[in-house]
């Protein structure tokens, strides 16, 4: 079957794999929807590694339902792509996201498990999960990056009437804002260098006002506009300036949640958080009980995923919807694959 392939930097190839065998234990998945995540993105802009799937956020309806006897053949379904143990103590608590297994075969993730940049996936039966029919394939496969954002928003520890800040206007960065609202928050700010994004995120009504990021005199407009800095900022881009800003621009005893990944060292000055006492919140993935969470969010109509999408392509097209996603200029936060497409 066709797929989508890591070659090189920022390249990728279209190849056939094998299909996945049904073995009695893993759910056989007719992918019908996948997104392209952020990570993704630091995976193709590094070419690395090669010959890897991705393919995370997934819609799809089941071939073959493994060991899950509560699964028929053509239920639909998408998966929390992790791999935890089950056994450890995080797991055990519900915390799958620090189980140090959780990452190491994970759908999409790793070269031994292909995501959904093809045509049929296999996924642990425990990660599985049914959802209704009233959900479309495309909000199906938002359900993942919503989750993140949700997450987020709950370690934020967003009080009613929070003044909050989130940097980046990436799809993480508006599912983030869209939860700070929910959660209570009267006043949310977003900063972004892509112009085009950030207005979008007002338009769209996840943010009150939209900053640009790349103004020097960023900062003390925005301490001067919330009397002294923000309650709550969550960080989505993952670089020195954008850490850096998040500290400088949230209050004393404020909260900074830092979701975007850096690879590299980020250097900072710790005497301002250390005066501050802030809480720097590290954010990865989400619970179970999250994940959950957003598919009866969207199934109630609580959320509207579908306003986030972009465009819909085919994986002839992943190429250009990759170079898209890192125009710096383009509005788009959310490009969905269809493989059948």
């Amino acid at each position: 079957m066709k797929a989508v392939a890591i070659k090189d930097v920022k390249q990728f190839e279209i190849k056939d794999i094998p299909e996945p065998i049904g073995d009695g234990k893993k759910v056989i998945i007719n992918i019908t929807k996948t997104g392209i995540c952020g990570s993704d993105i630091h995976y193709w802009v590094n070419g690395e590694p090669k010959g890897l799937v991705m393919g995370h956020e997934f819609a799809g309806i089941v071939e073959d339902p493994g060991d899950r006897l509560d699964l028929i053949k053509g239920d639909r379904v998408t998966a929390l792509p992790i791999s935890p143990c089950g056994e450890c103590e995080a797991c055990r608590n519900g915390d799958v996201q620090f189980c140090p297994e959780t990452w190491n075969h994970a759908v999409g993730l790793s070269i031994d498990n292909p995501g959904g940049l093809t045509g049929k996936i296999a996924v642990r039966s425990d990660m599985v999960i049914k959802v209704p029919d009233s959900i479309k394939d495309e909000e199906v496969a938002m359900v993942e990056p919503l989750a993140v954002g949700l997450h987020a928003a709950h370690l934020g520890r967003i009080a009613v009437g929070d003044d909050v800040l989130v940097i980046g206007a990436g799809i993480i960065g508006l599912a983030s804002a869209e939860f700070a609202k929910k959660e209570g928050a009267s006043y949310v700010a977003i900063t972004e260098t892509n112009k085009a994004r950030g207005q979008k995120a007002v338009d769209l009504k996840v943010a009150d006002e939209y900053y640009d990021a790349s103004d020097p005199d960023l900062v003390q407009k925005l301490l001067t506009k919330t009397n002294g800095g923000f309650d709550v900022v969550i960080e989505c881009v993952g670089n020195g300036a954008a850490v850096n800003s998040a500290i400088s621009m949230v209050k004393p005893g404020g909260i900074v949640v830092l979701v975007g990944v850096a690879t590299d060292a980020v250097p900072t000055y710790t005497v301002m958080a250390v005066m501050k006492e802030l809480v720097v919140q590290g954010a990865i993935a989400y619970t179970y009980n999250e994940f959950k969470a957003c598919i009866d969010l969207i199934s109630r109509k609580q959320i509207d995923v579908l306003k986030f999408v972009d465009d819909i392509v085919p994986l002839e097209k992943v190429q250009e919807a990759y170079e898209r996603l890192t125009s710096g200029t383009d509005a788009a936060v959310k490009i969905l694959v269809d493989p059948k497409k």
